[in-house]
């Protein structure tokens, strides 16, 4: 059962401030089988709200991670992007960090191996920790040692007391997921060594905000950082924020590095500044957020609708979560949509939740040729352009819908 909260999931304060509503929607990955179609799905609250203590950005609603989380259908190796960016971070950590067969990586939410597997072939020990038994399964056929448990403090303390300290912790995109906060930020600090860093990778809001990109927001990202938010939570743990990275990944991700308080950074990080001018902390920041949304869905509801009536054929790439989002909080189904494509093999065969729209491989563009591809995976908008390189050039033609609406 879901429950509402009534405090910051940071910060416990009570005073939320409400941003965006975007109704009750399904669960963004309970993709559905043929034999579900008929059956009721469950749907739940998604609204945003803000923090105007410690500035975090969260969802109301926490749907048990039991639900979402032990069987998981997205598998971070099929993206190139992902597995590019993986290697770029795992090749320099190994280096500057010195790690070699004496050290430990470990990966909470590890997902399929994609990251884990560069420290491997470099010859450092690495150890996932991942909930969903069947990504959990993936991984370690492929060599992975994995515990596969959500990540908490007394896990960290388990694993601590077998001497299965880290020298680096890697958590990315997994804190957004998180309910208890302080507990899994607690667990970080337990299972470090005492010259150990963390290295964390959130969506970034300020980009979520800035270039509206709403679809983000579903019922598995419970919050939406900014380092403002991050420094608040960690420093609640005498864990220091010593540099940070904006990545273009994903939209705009933040990238931490964190360790134990003993190694403070010789003086602040330019991007607090930075956040503190732009009035990221204030409410004002995100007052116009929702009719900015308002706006990109009738942009993108009339440009689609524009081309049915010239009876245009419009497909969609990416089952994604965010795409679920979208196609849901915008009404886009089979009146408009006549399939969804994935690269992922996991997710070919099911159909999408709430539209009920076929699941197929990428090849079904170049069988097909429908007019339009809606690219709900904008965030992976260059590789998945240069993949349909072939459907292109026979004419067909993709609709980028965030920040804004463009056709390519």
């Amino acid at each position: 059962m879901a429950i509402t909260i009534d405090a910051c999931r940071s910060c416990g304060y009570a005073d939320l401030q409400p941003i965006l509503s975007l109704g009750e929607t399904p669960l963004a990955n309970a993709l559905l089988t043929a034999a579900q179609l008929n059956e009721r799905e469950e749907t739940y609250p998604l609204e945003l709200v803000f923090c105007p203590h410690c500035t975090l950005a969260q969802i109301t609603e926490t749907v048990p991670p039991e639900k979402l989380f032990r069987e998981y259908l997205y598998l971070s190796s099929f993206s190139d992007t992902l597995l590019q960016h993986a290697e770029a971070v795992a090749t320099h950590l190994t280096k500057t960090r010195r790690l070699n067969e004496n050290s430990l990586v470990v990966e909470v939410a590890s997902n399929d191996g994609y990251l884990l597997q560069y420290y491997k072939r470099a010859g450092v020990p690495v150890l996932g920790v991942e909930p969903a038994q069947n990504i959990a399964a993936v991984a370690a056929e492929r060599g992975i040692p994995v515990v596969n448990e959500f990540f908490s403090n007394l896990l960290a303390k388990e694993l601590a007391s077998r001497g299965q300290q880290a020298d680096v912790i890697h958590a990315h995109n997994v804190l957004a997921h998180v309910a208890n906060l302080n507990d899994v930020v607690a667990g970080f600090a337990t299972l470090l060594k005492p010259d150990g860093v963390i290295v964390v990778e959130v969506p970034y809001v300020k980009d979520l905000i800035d270039k509206c990109e709403f679809d983000t927001i579903y019922h598995e990202h419970l919050c939406y950082f900014s380092l403002t938010a991050l420094n608040h939570l960690f420093q609640r743990h005498k864990l220091t924020i010593v540099d940070v990275e904006h990545h273009e990944l994903h939209g705009g991700t933040l990238r931490i590095y964190a360790s134990h308080t003993a190694n403070p950074p010789l003086s602040p990080l330019p991007l607090f500044a930075e956040e503190a001018r732009s009035g990221l902390g204030q409410l004002n920041f995100y007052r116009d957020f929702a009719a900015r949304v308002e706006n990109l869905r009738r942009d993108l509801v009339d440009l689609l609708q524009t081309l049915k009536s010239q009876d245009k054929r419009i497909a969609a790439y990416g089952a994604s979560a965010k795409g679920s989002t979208l196609l849901n909080y915008f009404q886009l189904g089979a009146d408009v949509l006549d399939f969804v494509v994935d690269r992922s093999t996991v997710k070919q065969g099911y159909y999408t939740p709430g539209t009920h729209l076929p699941i197929y491989a990428p090849e079904k563009l170049l069988a097909d040729m429908p007019d339009y591809v809606l690219l709900l995976t904008w965030n992976f908008a260059s590789e998945i352009l240069a993949q349909q390189s072939e459907y292109r050039a026979r004419g067909g033609r993709f609709v980028v819908p965030i920040p804004s609406v463009r056709v390519v």
